[in-house]
Protein backbone atom coordinates (compact mmCIF):
# COMPACT_ATOMS: atom_id res chain seq x y z
CA UNK A 1 0.00 0.00 0.00
CA UNK A 2 1.49 3.35 -1.22
CA UNK A 3 2.08 6.38 1.20
CA UNK A 4 2.08 10.22 0.18
CA UNK A 5 -0.50 12.69 -1.45
CA UNK A 6 0.89 13.55 -5.08
CA UNK A 7 -0.63 16.66 -6.41
CA UNK A 8 -0.38 17.30 -10.42
CA UNK A 9 0.46 20.98 -10.92
CA UNK A 10 -0.64 22.13 -14.25
CA UNK A 11 1.08 24.92 -15.46
CA UNK A 12 0.42 27.37 -18.86
CA UNK A 13 2.05 30.54 -19.81
CA UNK A 14 4.76 30.89 -17.19
CA UNK A 15 1.73 30.56 -14.40
CA UNK A 16 -0.07 27.50 -12.21
CA UNK A 17 -3.43 27.36 -12.49
CA UNK A 18 -5.27 27.83 -9.42
CA UNK A 19 -6.83 24.46 -9.03
CA UNK A 20 -3.62 23.32 -8.18
CA UNK A 21 -3.76 25.14 -5.31
CA UNK A 22 -7.20 23.74 -4.56
CA UNK A 23 -5.73 20.29 -4.53
CA UNK A 24 -3.08 21.63 -2.49
CA UNK A 25 -5.47 23.19 0.32
CA UNK A 26 -7.46 19.70 0.66
CA UNK A 27 -4.19 17.49 0.22
CA UNK A 28 -2.68 19.60 3.08
CA UNK A 29 -5.66 17.71 5.55
CA UNK A 30 -5.36 14.35 3.89
CA UNK A 31 -1.96 14.29 4.57
CA UNK A 32 -1.99 15.60 8.08
CA UNK A 33 -5.32 12.92 8.94
CA UNK A 34 -3.24 10.38 7.26
CA UNK A 35 0.34 10.83 8.47
CA UNK A 36 1.98 10.92 5.27
CA UNK A 37 3.53 13.65 2.93
CA UNK A 38 1.83 16.11 0.47
CA UNK A 39 3.98 16.26 -2.80
CA UNK A 40 3.17 18.05 -6.08
CA UNK A 41 4.88 17.55 -9.36
CA UNK A 42 5.62 20.28 -11.91
CA UNK A 43 5.60 18.88 -15.71
CA UNK A 44 7.28 21.29 -18.67
CA UNK A 45 10.65 22.87 -19.29
CA UNK A 46 11.52 25.66 -17.87
CA UNK A 47 9.14 25.01 -14.81
CA UNK A 48 11.01 24.58 -12.02
CA UNK A 49 10.46 28.27 -10.91
CA UNK A 50 7.00 27.56 -9.68
CA UNK A 51 7.85 25.68 -7.61
CA UNK A 52 8.15 28.11 -4.52
CA UNK A 53 3.95 28.97 -5.19
CA UNK A 54 3.48 25.38 -4.39
CA UNK A 55 5.22 25.54 -0.92
CA UNK A 56 3.42 27.93 -0.59
CA UNK A 57 0.02 26.15 -0.22
CA UNK A 58 1.40 23.27 1.57
CA UNK A 59 3.90 21.14 -0.87
CA UNK A 60 6.41 19.41 1.46
CA UNK A 61 8.18 17.91 -1.98
CA UNK A 62 7.95 19.35 -5.34
CA UNK A 63 8.97 17.00 -8.50
CA UNK A 64 10.32 19.15 -11.16
CA UNK A 65 10.29 16.94 -14.14
CA UNK A 66 11.76 19.30 -17.45
CA UNK A 67 12.81 17.82 -20.56
CA UNK A 68 12.61 20.03 -24.00
CA UNK A 69 9.98 17.25 -25.37
CA UNK A 70 8.02 18.21 -22.79
CA UNK A 71 7.53 22.09 -23.65
CA UNK A 72 4.06 21.54 -25.26
CA UNK A 73 1.68 18.81 -23.46
CA UNK A 74 1.23 16.08 -25.43
CA UNK A 75 -0.52 12.93 -23.64
CA UNK A 76 1.98 10.05 -24.19
CA UNK A 77 4.90 12.62 -23.10
CA UNK A 78 3.39 13.47 -20.03
CA UNK A 79 1.77 10.47 -18.94
CA UNK A 80 4.78 8.39 -19.44
CA UNK A 81 6.53 10.78 -17.04
CA UNK A 82 3.92 10.54 -14.96
CA UNK A 83 3.22 6.76 -14.62
CA UNK A 84 7.07 6.83 -14.14
CA UNK A 85 7.20 9.07 -11.16
CA UNK A 86 3.98 7.27 -9.53
CA UNK A 87 5.65 3.90 -9.97
CA UNK A 88 8.70 5.40 -7.93
CA UNK A 89 7.20 7.14 -5.28
CA UNK A 90 4.51 4.74 -4.70
CA UNK A 91 1.95 7.44 -3.12
CA UNK A 92 -1.23 6.40 -1.93
CA UNK A 93 -3.52 9.52 -3.63
CA UNK A 94 -2.81 11.21 -6.52
CA UNK A 95 -5.32 14.40 -7.53
CA UNK A 96 -5.28 16.06 -10.88
CA UNK A 97 -7.80 18.90 -11.65
CA UNK A 98 -11.11 18.18 -13.93
CA UNK A 99 -9.44 20.57 -16.80
CA UNK A 100 -8.82 19.20 -20.40
CA UNK A 101 -5.30 18.73 -19.95
CA UNK A 102 -6.09 17.15 -16.49
CA UNK A 103 -8.71 14.91 -17.84
CA UNK A 104 -7.14 13.71 -20.78
CA UNK A 105 -3.47 12.92 -18.79
CA UNK A 106 -5.40 11.64 -15.73
CA UNK A 107 -7.28 8.45 -18.12
CA UNK A 108 -3.77 8.15 -19.69
CA UNK A 109 -1.92 7.89 -16.38
CA UNK A 110 -4.05 5.56 -14.89
CA UNK A 111 -4.74 3.18 -17.30
CA UNK A 112 -0.25 2.81 -17.17
CA UNK A 113 -0.38 2.13 -13.79
CA UNK A 114 -3.36 -0.19 -13.63
CA UNK A 115 -5.41 2.56 -11.01
CA UNK A 116 -8.76 3.04 -10.77
CA UNK A 117 -9.78 6.79 -11.66
CA UNK A 118 -12.50 8.76 -10.22
CA UNK A 119 -13.61 11.64 -12.82
CA UNK A 120 -14.90 15.57 -12.31
CA UNK A 121 -15.19 14.77 -8.41
CA UNK A 122 -16.47 17.63 -6.42
CA UNK A 123 -15.61 16.74 -2.87
CA UNK A 124 -12.45 15.00 -1.26
CA UNK A 125 -13.12 14.06 2.06
CA UNK A 126 -11.56 11.43 5.00
CA UNK A 127 -13.95 8.91 5.99
CA UNK A 128 -13.07 5.87 8.32
CA UNK A 129 -9.54 6.39 7.25
CA UNK A 130 -10.23 6.17 4.03
CA UNK A 131 -10.43 9.44 1.04
CA UNK A 132 -13.88 9.47 -0.25
CA UNK A 133 -14.45 10.80 -3.48
CA UNK A 134 -17.69 12.77 -4.27
CA UNK A 135 -18.93 13.19 -8.26
CA UNK A 136 -22.14 14.00 -9.76
CA UNK A 137 -24.19 11.21 -11.74
CA UNK A 138 -27.08 10.68 -13.78
CA UNK A 139 -26.17 14.30 -14.94
CA UNK A 140 -25.89 16.20 -11.57
CA UNK A 141 -29.12 14.69 -10.57
CA UNK A 142 -27.82 12.62 -7.86
CA UNK A 143 -23.95 12.25 -6.13
CA UNK A 144 -21.95 9.11 -5.26
CA UNK A 145 -19.13 8.69 -2.64
CA UNK A 146 -16.46 6.48 -4.08
CA UNK A 147 -12.96 5.18 -2.30
CA UNK A 148 -10.25 3.03 -4.94
CA UNK A 149 -8.80 0.21 -3.68
CA UNK A 150 -5.05 0.53 -3.85
CA UNK A 151 -3.97 3.59 -5.63
CA UNK A 152 -6.68 6.12 -5.79
CA UNK A 153 -6.71 8.97 -8.55
CA UNK A 154 -8.91 11.44 -9.12
CA UNK A 155 -9.48 14.53 -11.20
CA UNK A 156 -11.05 17.37 -8.90
CA UNK A 157 -13.39 19.77 -10.63
CA UNK A 158 -11.81 23.37 -10.65
CA UNK A 159 -13.55 26.01 -8.34
CA UNK A 160 -15.84 23.58 -5.89
CA UNK A 161 -12.47 23.92 -3.43
CA UNK A 162 -11.34 26.71 -1.23
CA UNK A 163 -7.47 27.60 -2.05
CA UNK A 164 -5.54 28.83 1.38
CA UNK A 165 -1.95 29.29 1.62
CA UNK A 166 -0.34 27.06 4.25
CA UNK A 167 3.57 26.91 4.32
CA UNK A 168 5.30 23.48 3.11
CA UNK A 169 8.84 22.66 3.42
CA UNK A 170 8.72 22.95 -0.59
CA UNK A 171 12.13 20.73 -0.73
CA UNK A 172 12.72 20.68 -5.11
CA UNK A 173 13.38 17.26 -6.40
CA UNK A 174 14.42 17.21 -10.25
CA UNK A 175 13.75 13.65 -11.69
CA UNK A 176 15.06 13.44 -14.70
CA UNK A 177 12.64 12.99 -17.49
CA UNK A 178 11.75 10.13 -19.96
CA UNK A 179 9.61 10.96 -22.00
CA UNK A 180 10.11 7.68 -24.43
CA UNK A 181 9.50 8.49 -28.29
CA UNK A 182 6.96 10.71 -28.75
CA UNK A 183 3.97 9.80 -31.17
CA UNK A 184 2.49 12.66 -31.25
CA UNK A 185 4.37 15.99 -32.31
CA UNK A 186 2.98 19.40 -31.78
CA UNK A 187 3.52 21.83 -34.97
CA UNK A 188 1.67 24.74 -34.19
CA UNK A 189 -0.23 26.37 -31.23
CA UNK A 190 -2.99 28.69 -31.90
CA UNK A 191 -3.60 31.13 -28.98
CA UNK A 192 -7.04 32.92 -28.68
CA UNK A 193 -6.12 36.43 -26.89
CA UNK A 194 -8.92 37.63 -24.41
CA UNK A 195 -8.34 39.81 -21.47
CA UNK A 196 -11.12 38.04 -19.79
CA UNK A 197 -10.28 34.70 -17.71
CA UNK A 198 -10.76 31.34 -18.59
CA UNK A 199 -13.72 29.96 -18.51
CA UNK A 200 -13.51 26.69 -16.30
CA UNK A 201 -11.28 29.36 -13.42
CA UNK A 202 -13.73 32.68 -13.69
CA UNK A 203 -15.48 33.33 -10.57
CA UNK A 204 -18.18 34.81 -12.47
CA UNK A 205 -19.54 33.59 -15.38
CA UNK A 206 -22.54 35.26 -18.06
CA UNK A 207 -23.76 32.75 -19.93
CA UNK A 208 -26.53 33.31 -22.73
CA UNK A 209 -28.75 31.21 -24.70
CA UNK A 210 -31.19 31.00 -27.55
CA UNK A 211 -33.18 33.77 -26.18
CA UNK A 212 -30.27 35.80 -27.15
CA UNK A 213 -31.96 35.85 -30.59
CA UNK A 214 -28.44 36.46 -32.42
CA UNK A 215 -24.70 37.06 -32.27
CA UNK A 216 -25.09 41.01 -31.68
CA UNK A 217 -26.95 40.47 -28.71
CA UNK A 218 -24.13 38.42 -27.11
CA UNK A 219 -22.55 42.48 -26.48
CA UNK A 220 -25.22 42.83 -23.99
CA UNK A 221 -23.14 40.09 -21.76
CA UNK A 222 -19.99 41.02 -22.43
CA UNK A 223 -20.47 44.23 -21.01
CA UNK A 224 -21.85 42.70 -17.63
CA UNK A 225 -19.00 40.23 -17.52
CA UNK A 226 -16.80 43.09 -18.06
CA UNK A 227 -17.83 45.13 -15.59
CA UNK A 228 -17.80 42.10 -12.71
CA UNK A 229 -14.15 40.87 -14.09
CA UNK A 230 -15.40 37.56 -15.53
CA UNK A 231 -16.10 35.54 -18.56
CA UNK A 232 -18.81 35.08 -20.91
CA UNK A 233 -20.25 31.93 -21.57
CA UNK A 234 -23.17 29.98 -23.83
CA UNK A 235 -25.68 27.00 -23.84
CA UNK A 236 -25.45 24.50 -26.63
CA UNK A 237 -28.31 26.07 -28.69
CA UNK A 238 -26.42 29.42 -28.88
CA UNK A 239 -23.28 27.82 -30.20
CA UNK A 240 -25.20 25.33 -32.79
CA UNK A 241 -26.83 28.54 -33.71
CA UNK A 242 -23.48 30.04 -34.15
CA UNK A 243 -23.57 32.78 -32.47
CA UNK A 244 -20.54 32.64 -30.22
CA UNK A 245 -17.27 29.70 -30.44
CA UNK A 246 -17.94 26.15 -29.40
CA UNK A 247 -14.57 26.70 -26.68
CA UNK A 248 -17.14 29.02 -24.29
CA UNK A 249 -20.29 26.41 -24.30
CA UNK A 250 -20.82 25.50 -20.69
CA UNK A 251 -22.95 21.82 -20.41
CA UNK A 252 -22.37 18.45 -20.59
CA UNK A 253 -20.93 18.21 -24.03
CA UNK A 254 -19.65 21.47 -23.25
CA UNK A 255 -16.98 22.94 -20.10
CA UNK A 256 -18.03 22.37 -16.45
CA UNK A 257 -17.81 25.38 -14.78
CA UNK A 258 -18.26 26.49 -11.18
CA UNK A 259 -18.26 29.96 -10.41
CA UNK A 260 -19.23 31.81 -7.44
CA UNK A 261 -21.96 33.68 -9.65
CA UNK A 262 -23.37 32.50 -12.25
CA UNK A 263 -26.03 34.56 -14.59
CA UNK A 264 -28.22 32.63 -16.88
CA UNK A 265 -29.47 34.96 -19.69
CA UNK A 266 -32.29 33.55 -21.90
CA UNK A 267 -31.41 30.11 -21.38
CA UNK A 268 -34.17 27.84 -20.65
CA UNK A 269 -32.35 25.22 -18.41
CA UNK A 270 -31.78 21.89 -20.38
CA UNK A 271 -30.68 19.12 -18.18
CA UNK A 272 -27.24 18.83 -20.17
CA UNK A 273 -26.76 23.08 -19.75
CA UNK A 274 -27.21 22.83 -16.16
CA UNK A 275 -25.47 19.34 -15.79
CA UNK A 276 -22.11 21.67 -16.63
CA UNK A 277 -23.11 24.99 -14.17
CA UNK A 278 -25.18 23.83 -11.08
CA UNK A 279 -22.19 23.16 -8.66
CA UNK A 280 -22.13 27.02 -9.39
CA UNK A 281 -22.16 28.82 -5.58
CA UNK A 282 -24.83 31.15 -6.65
CA UNK A 283 -26.86 31.22 -10.14
CA UNK A 284 -29.25 34.60 -11.27
CA UNK A 285 -31.06 33.80 -14.25
CA UNK A 286 -33.58 35.75 -16.39
CA UNK A 287 -36.23 34.19 -18.77
CA UNK A 288 -39.64 35.69 -19.83
CA UNK A 289 -41.07 32.04 -19.22
CA UNK A 290 -41.75 31.40 -15.35
CA UNK A 291 -41.96 27.67 -16.15
CA UNK A 292 -38.28 27.79 -17.11
CA UNK A 293 -36.64 25.00 -15.98
CA UNK A 294 -33.33 26.70 -14.80
CA UNK A 295 -35.44 28.59 -12.56
CA UNK A 296 -35.49 25.53 -10.43
CA UNK A 297 -31.53 25.71 -9.72
CA UNK A 298 -31.76 29.48 -9.34
CA UNK A 299 -31.05 31.07 -6.49
CA UNK A 300 -32.31 34.41 -7.49
CA UNK A 301 -34.76 34.50 -10.24
CA UNK A 302 -35.53 37.65 -13.22
CA UNK A 303 -38.94 36.96 -15.11
CA UNK A 304 -39.02 39.29 -17.48
CA UNK A 305 -37.94 39.80 -20.79
CA UNK A 306 -34.18 39.88 -21.28
CA UNK A 307 -33.88 43.04 -23.66
CA UNK A 308 -35.54 45.43 -20.27
CA UNK A 309 -33.73 43.31 -17.70
CA UNK A 310 -30.27 43.01 -19.00
CA UNK A 311 -29.60 47.23 -19.16
CA UNK A 312 -30.69 48.04 -15.90
CA UNK A 313 -29.56 45.27 -14.54
CA UNK A 314 -25.59 46.08 -16.14
CA UNK A 315 -26.63 49.43 -14.89
CA UNK A 316 -26.96 48.82 -11.53
CA UNK A 317 -23.79 46.86 -11.32
CA UNK A 318 -21.85 49.32 -12.73
CA UNK A 319 -23.28 51.64 -9.68
CA UNK A 320 -21.96 49.12 -7.59
CA UNK A 321 -19.00 48.18 -8.55
CA UNK A 322 -17.96 51.53 -9.36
Amino acid sequence: MGKGILVFAEARDGKVKNVAFELLTVGRKIAADKGEELAAVLIGNGVAGLAGSLAEYGADKVYVIEDAKLAQYTSDGYAKVLADLIKDKDPSTVMLGNTVLGRDLAAKTAQKVEAGLLSDCTAVDMEGGKVVFTRPVYSGKAFLKAECDGLAMATIRPNVLEAVPGAGKGEVVTVAADAGDLRQVIKDVLLQISSRPELTEANVIVSGGRGMKGPENFKMLEELADALGGAVGASRAAVDSGWIEQSLQVGQTGKVVSPTLYFAIGISGAIQHMAGMSSSKCIVAVNKDEEANIFKVADYGIVGDLFDVMPILTQEVKKIVG
